[in-house]
């Protein structure tokens, strides 16, 4: 399975299971519309360190979801699977589409293709007392806010500090910081 360098925005649940049926990689969701400055921020930290690749369903909210974002996250890439090939029955959308189609639309919108690469590991999340520790939490959800990753456990935690392709250095600023050094 190929796995893909840049985070793909697509708008629900079952997207997300469609895309991982189609690639490895990180998938957010907007859930709708609904979606608030939280996503953005880590959207454009995403932009700046990795991509993003937004990858919605072909109807008007799924057009009108990508037109945002791309005005609020410049530079984001756009991925397109056609109306016919997200189509069951009168339901349109990403979680609709076969593998092969989610695969080709990525592709015509140039990602980039990697070898998994692995930065952090539970070692590290200890060591700074992200994990394991009667604090642990609290200081996931101060270094989670820090570094726009929003609030989760630490294994969430550590799977979006290495998609996100944050530096270890910038993780270790930010932990001191937390600790008043």
């Amino acid at each position: 399975m190929k796995k893909i360098r840049e985070i793909i925005v697509v708008e629900g649940r079952d997207d997300i299971t469609a895309v991982r049926s189609a690639v490895e990689a990180q998938v957010v969701q907007t859930r709708g519309y609904s979606y608030g400055k939280k996503l953005i921020d880590s959207l454009q930290l995403a932009q700046k360190n990795r991509g993003v690749i937004v990858l919605t369903d072909p109807d008007y909210m799924g057009e009108k979801i990508r037109k945002d974002l791309a005005k609020r996250v410049p530079g984001i890439k756009h991925a397109f699977i056609a109306t016919d090939l997200a189509l069951k029955g009168e339901n349109i959308g990403v979680e609709n589409a076969k593998p092969q189609a989610i695969l080709e639309a990525l592709e015509r919108a140039q990602a980039t293709l990697e070898e998994a690469e692995v930065e952090f590991t539970e070692k590290d999340l200890r060591a700074w007392g992200l994990s394991g520790g009667p604090q642990a939490n609290e200081r996931r959800k101060k270094l989670g806010k820090a570094l726009h990753l929003g609030q989760c456990n630490s294994k969430q935690f550590l799977k979006r500090l290495n998609a996100f392709g944050i530096s270890r250095e910038e993780v270790q600023e930010k932990v001191r910081k937390i600790d008043g050094q």
